[in-house]
C-alpha cells in the first residue's frame, strides 16, 4: 500500500520533487565524471605507435621498487611496492645481443628515442617532436615516400605529418634543438607509414652516427624491438626472450604494454590521474551528502501538513519512514539514470580539458567502462534513502495528537541530536583546522583543506537554526529600516529560521569552497615566490622560449665581461625510497653569488661532485643533517648516494633537493637549462645590452631582468592555478545550482503564506521587498559563515605550508565570488517569488479550505 501511495505521491507532486530530483541528478553526473576520471587512471590504454610493427619490445624498468618484510605472529608477511620514475629508463646496448641469441628471433632492431624540437613556426598546440636512428625506422614502419634516408651528419628525414605543417621538401634547411646546440640540416627525404600519421608526435629520422652524438647515451638504448621469424607468436617469442633476460632489469612488453614504453609520461600521469580522480570524487561526494540532506530536509519539510495528517489517521511511524524511503528511491534511481548518463560527456569534456591543459597526456586514453555509472546510481540511490530517512525521523515520529499543530507551527528549538550532532561536526572541523596547520607537504595538505571545508559546513548545516536565530538577533535593528519590509523579514527568519538555515547552508558551502579554491594556490605560490625573490641574488635571468637554455648560450654569457657568475638550473624529480620530491641541479661555480636559499646548516662552499643540499622539511622527513649520506632515484632509475653538504629553510623557493647539474643533465630527457641565473660584478656597467648581445645567435632565449623573472614565476602559478580550478570547478558548479535549487525550492512553497499577508493588506511589491530584504540577510549570514570557514582553513592551510599565518585573499576575487552569490541568491529568491504572486490570494484561500 505504502509503495503504490509513494509511487502516486511522486506522480502528484512533480514540483515538490523536483528540487530533490536535480539535486541528485547533478551529484550523479559529478560522481560518474570523476568516476571515469579514476577508471582512466587505473585501466586506461596507452596505444603504441611508434613501435607498432614490433609485436615483442624489451625496454628497462621505469619503477622504482621497494620491498618490506614484516614479522607477525605464525610468520612474515612481505609486502612490495613500485612507483614510476620521472624520465626514460635506458637499457645497456649490449641487451641487444643476448636478445639476438633468442631462438625464433628473426631481427632485433635497438631504438634510441630523445629530444629533437624543429624550431618552425606552426599553428596550434605544438606535437611532443622525437629524434631517432633511421635504421630503427622498421619499428613503426616508416619508409621513404619522398627523396631517401638520410646519409651524412647533416642530413635528416621527417614525418610526412610534420613535413605538411612546416612546408619542407627534399632540399628544404631545418634547424633542429636537440639535446646540445642547435644545428641546421638538409631535409633528405620524406617519410610514411601505412597506418597513417602519428597522432601524439612528431619523428625526426638522423644518420645513426649523429643520433648516437644527439642521444648522449654511450653505449644505452632506449628500447629494442624483437621481429620473431616466421611461424613464431609474439606471446611464446616474449616468453623465450623473458626467460633469456631474467635476472636483469630489464622488462619484455607485447601489445598495450608498448605504450607505455614509449610514452613514459603518460605512464606516470596514471597515478596523478588516481589521485585527482579520488580527490574530486570523494570532496563530491561529501558535497552531494550534504546538499541532498538538505534539499530533502526542505522537500519534507513542504509537506508537514500531508504527512501530518496521514500521522493523525492511524500511519505508524515505520509507514511513514518506509512510504518516504520509496519515494526517494523512486526518485533517486530516475535521477541517478539520468545523471549517470549525462557524466560521460561530462567526463569527456573535464578530460579534454586536462589534456588541453597539459595535466594528462592525450596518449593515455579515456575509458568508458559501465563501474562509475553503476557506483553513480548505486551512490544516488543510497544517499536519496538515508537523506529521506534521516529529514522524515522527525515527523515519523511525533505522536498522532500532536501531528497537526506541529505541521502548523516551527519547533521553537532544535532536536537535541541535530545539536548534538552540530556540536561533534563543529568540534570535527576544529580538529582538522588543528590537524591541517601541522601538515607541510601539500599531497597531504590538500584533502585535509577541503574536507575541513566540508564539515565545517557540514557544521553550518546541523547547527544552522541557532546560528541564523543568534544572527537575525543582531540584524534586527538594521532589518528594521527597511520598512514594513524589513519586519516582515525579521519575524520570518525568526519564525522559520530552520526553513532559513537550509538556504544559508549552501550558499555558506558554496562561498566557504570557492574562496578555498580559488586562494590555497596563491597562498602556496606567494609564499614560494617571495623566497624565491629574496633568495636570488642575480640581476639578470636567461629564459628560454623553447626547450631550454643550451651550454654553450651559458658559456657565453658567462664569458662576457663583467659577469660574476652564471647559475644553469634543470629541473627534474627524483625518489628517496618511493616518495617523490621535486629536485634541480644548479651548476656550482659562483653558487652562492646568485643563489641563496637560507642556509641553516652546512655550507654550499665547495658544493658540488657527489653533494647535495636538503630543504628543512626533507632533512625532517628523511632524518638528514649536514653530512649524512642520501641514496636516492635519479629521474631515468639510477640510483646514486650523495652526502648532503648543506641544510636550507627556503624549501617553496627552491625546492625539496638540490643537486649537481652535471648529475641531473646526465640523466633527464631534457638536459637543456630551464634558466640561467646571471650576476655582474658591481660597477662594471654590464647591462641587458651586453648579455643578449652575447646570445644573440642563439633561436628562443631572452634576458630578463629580477622583476621580469618574478612575473613569469607569477604567469607559472597563475596557470597552474587554472588547473586547480579546473578540477574543482564542476564541484563549484554543483554547489551553485544547489544554491539555486534549494533557494528556489524555499520560496515557491511559501505561496499560502504570501496570500495570507495579502489579504491581511500587504502590497505585491511589499512582500517582494520582504522576499529581498531575507535574501540580503541570508545571504549576509551566509557570507559571514563560509567567509569564516575559508579564513580560518586558508590559515592553518598557510600556517602549516609556510611557517607563518598570511593567506592570500584577492580583494578583487573575493568581491566577485561574494557578488555572483549574491546575484544567486536574489534570482533565485525573486523569479519563484513573482511566480507564487501572481496566483490570487482568494484563490490560495478557497484551495486551502
Amino acid at each position: 500500500m505504502m509503495l503504490r501511495y509513494a509511487l502516486q505521491t511522486v506522480r502528484d507532486r512533480k514540483a515538490g520533487f523536483l528540487g530533490a530530483f536535480v539535486a541528485l541528478l547533478c551529484a550523479t553526473a559529478l560522481v560518474t565524471a570523476c568516476g571515469t576520471l579514476l577508471e582512466t587512471g587505473l585501466r586506461g590504454k596507452i596505444r603504441t605507435e611508434r613501435y607498432a610493427a614490433a609485436p615483442v619490445l624489451v625496454s628497462a624498468d621505469q619503477m622504482v621498487h621497494e620491498t618490506t618484510v614484516k614479522e607477525k605472529k605464525g610468520g612474515t608477511k612481505t609486502k612490495h611496492k613500485a612507483k614510476p620514475v620521472a624520465e626514460r629508463a635506458w637499457l645497456p646496448a649490449a641487451t641487444a645481443d643476448t636478445v639476438r641469441a633468442v631462438p625464433g628471433v628473426e631481427r632485433v632492431v635497438p631504438e634510441l628515442t630523445f629530444q629533437a624540437v624543429p624550431l618552425i613556426e606552426a599553428s596550434g598546440r605544438p606535437r611532443p617532436s622525437y629524434g631517432h636512428a633511421w635504421s630503427s625506422a622498421a619499428l613503426t614502419p616508416f619508409t621513404i615516400a619522398d627523396g631517401r634516408a638520410p646519409e651524412s651528419a647533416d642530413e635528416i628525414t621527417v614525418d610526412r605529418a610534420l613535413a605538411a605543417r612546416a612546408g619542407l621538401r627534399p632540399g628544404s634547411a631545418l634547424t633542429v634543438q636537440s639535446t646540445g646546440e642547435p644545428r641546421t640540416y638538409r631535409v633528405s627525404g620524406i617519410a610514411h607509414t601505412a597506418r597513417g600519421d602519428l597522432t601524439h608526435q612528431s619523428a625526426l629520422f638522423f644518420s645513426d652516427d649523429e643520433a648516437r652524438r644527439l642521444a648522449a647515451r654511450d653505449g644505452q638504448v632506449s628500447a629494442i624491438g624483437v621481429l620473431p621469424a616466421p611461424g613464431v607468436g609474439a606471446t611464446e617469442l616474449a616468453a623465450r626472450v623473458e626467460q633469456a633476460l631474467r635476472g636483469t632489469t630489464a622488462r619484455v612488453g607485447t601489445g598495450d604494454e608498448r605504450g607505455p614504453v614509449e610514452f613514459p609520461d603518460a605512464a606516470g600521469a596514471r597515478t596523478k590521474l588516481v589521485s585527482m580522480g579520488g580527490a574530486m570524487g570523494g570532496t563530491s561526494l561529501l558535497v552531494a551528502v550534504l546538499v541532498v540532506v538538505g534539499t530533502f530536509a526542505l522537500s519534507v519539510r513542504q509537506r508537514h501538513r500531508e504527512l501530518a495528517l496521514l500521522r493523525a489517521v492511524a500511519a505508524t511511524p515505520g509507514q511513514l519512514r518506509r512510504m518516504i524511503g520509496r519515494e526517494a528511491l523512486l526518485v533517486g534511481l530516475a535521477a541517478g539514470v539520468a545523471g549517470a548518463l549525462a557524466g560521460l560527456p561530462l567526463a569527456a569534456w573535464l578530460h579534454g580539458r586536462f589534456v588541453a591543459g597539459a595535466v594528462v597526456p592525450g596518449t593515455l586514453e579515456r575509458t568508458s567502462g559501465v563501474f562509475p555509472m553503476w557506483a553513480a546510481v548505486a551512490a544516488g540511490l543510497l544517499g536519496a534513502w538515508s537523506a529521506a530517512r534521516i529529514t522524515g525521523r522527525r515527523i515519523a515520529r511525533i505522536r498522532p495528537a500532536e501531528a497537526l499543530a506541529e505541521a502548523a507551527v516551527e519547533p521553537a528549538r532544535p532536536g537535541w541530536i541535530r545539536s548534538v550532532a552540530g556540536t561533534l561536526a563543529l568540534a570535527g572541523g576544529a580538529a582538522l583546522v588543528v590537524v591541517l596547520g601541522s601538515l607541510r607537504t601539500e599531497p597531504a595538505s590538500t584533502p585535509v583543506t577541503f574536507l575541513a571545508v566540508i564539515v565545517l559546513a557540514g557544521a553550518v548545516s546541523l547547527l544552522g537554526p541557532l546560528l541564523v536565530r543568534a544572527a537575525t538577533a543582531l540584524l534586527a535593528g538594521p532589518l528594521r529600516l527597511a520598512g514594513p519590509g524589513g519586519h516582515l523579514a525579521t519575524a520570518n527568519l525568526r519564525g522559520n529560521a530552520t526553513q532559513m538555515a537550509s538556504a544559508v547552508t549552501p550558499l555558506a558551502l558554496l562561498i566557504g569552497m570557492t574562496c578555498t579554491v580559488l586562494f590555497v594556490t596563491p597562498t602556496l605560490g606567494n609564499a614560494a615566490r617571495a623566497q624565491a625573490r629574496d633568495g636570488i641574488r642575480a640581476e639578470w635571468t636567461l629564459a628560454a622560449r623553447g626547450p631550454g637554455v643550451t651550454r654553450e648560450a651559458a658559456e657565453r654569457v658567462r664569458r662576457t665581461p663583467g659577469v660574476a657568475a652564471a647559475t644553469e638550473i634543470v629541473h627534474t624529480s627524483v625518489r628517496v625510497g618511493l616518495v617523490k620530491y621535486a629536485a634541480q641541479g644548479v651548476t656550482p661555480a659562483g653558487l652562492t653569488r646568485t643563489w641563496d636559499p637560507r642556509v641553516t646548516g652546512g655550507t654550499l662552499d665547495g658544493f658540488g661532485g657527489s653533494t647535495a643540499a636538503v630543504s628543512e622539511l626533507a632533512a625532517d622527513q628523511l632524518g638528514l643533517r649536514p653530512g649524512s649520506p642520501l641514496k636516492l632515484t635519479l629521474g631515468d632509475g639510477t640510483p646514486v648516494t650523495l652526502t648532503v653538504a648543506a641544510v636550507y629553510a627556503s624549501g617553496l623557493g627552491f625546492g625539496d633537493l638540490t643537486l649537481p647539474h652535471a648529475l641531473v643533465a646526465a640523466h633527464v630527457d631534457n638536459p637543456l637549462a630551464s634558466g640561467v641565473l646571471v650576476a655582474v660584478e658591481p660597477g662594471s656597467g654590464t647591462g641587458r645590452e651586453q648579455l643578449a648581445a652575447a646570445v644573440r645567435g642563439f633561436p628562443g632565449v631572452e634576458m630578463l631582468s629580477a622583476a621580469q623573472a618574478d612575473a613569469a614565476r607569477d604567469r607559472r602559478q597563475d596557470a597552474g592555478a587554472e588547473i586547480n580550478l579546473l578540477a574543482m570547478g564542476l564541484v563549484l558548479a554543483f554547489t551553485a545550482i544547489s544554491v539555486v535549487n534549494t533557494l528556489a525550492m524555499s520560496t515557491a512553497e511559501r505561496f499560502r503564506e504570501f496570500a495570507m499577508l495579502r489579504l491581511a493588506g500587504a502590497k505585491r511589491r511589499q512582500v517582494l521587498r520582504m522576499l529581498r530584504v531575507e535574501a540580503l540577510a541570508v545571504l549576509l549570514i551566509g557570507t559571514v559563515l563560509g567567509s569564516a570557514i575559508a579564513l580560518a582553513v586558508l590559515t592553518a592551510f598557510s600556517v602549516g605550508m609556510t611557517g607563518v599565518a598570511a593567506p592570500a585573499v584577492l580583494p578583487v576575487a573575493y568581491a566577485v565570488v561574494v557578488g555572483l552569490a549574491g546575484l544567486l541568491a536574489l534570482a533565485a529568491t525573486a523569479l519563484p517569488g513573482r511566480v507564487a504572486l501572481r496566483v490570487a490570494p482568494v484563490e490560495v484561500a478557497t484551495a486551502k479550505a
